[in-house]
């Protein structure tokens, strides 16, 4: 199950597509609280896709960020071998205050920095 997050199917993906492009390139953004914890579902998956590697798991990902080459360049070739040794939770989410016009429970959703082993 999903979360409409208040938005069309079409604003929905484009939204959460735009999310994850920006915590890929920033390793770090401050979202709400359930934007951040559907956001996580497509992070995992696309640092998966790089560790997998192949051809069509790089055009499943460019698919899914609207053909940005350089985001999909940084998962495959810094993010995947970064988490090579780890399966899965790749983010990770710190909470912050109530934003002040409508109390929303805001967040900030990161990368997590593999240990150096």
């Amino acid at each position: 199950m999903y979360r409409k997050l208040g938005r069309t199917n079409k604003h929905r993906k484009s939204m959460l597509a735009n999310l994850t492009k920006d915590l890929i390139m920033n390793e770090r953004i401050e979202t709400t609280e359930t934007r951040a914890k559907e956001v996580r579902k497509f992070v995992d998956k696309m640092i998966t896709y790089g560790k997998n590697g192949s051809l069509v798991a790089r055009r499943k990902a460019l698919a899914f960020m609207h053909n940005d080459k350089e985001v999909v360049k940084k998962v495959f070739d810094v993010l995947a071998p970064r988490y090579k040794a780890r399966n899965g939770g790749y983010t990770r989410i710190l909470k912050l205050t109530e934003r002040r016009g409508d109390d929303a429970l805001m967040v900030i959703l990161e990368l997590v920095e593999e240990d150096a082993k």
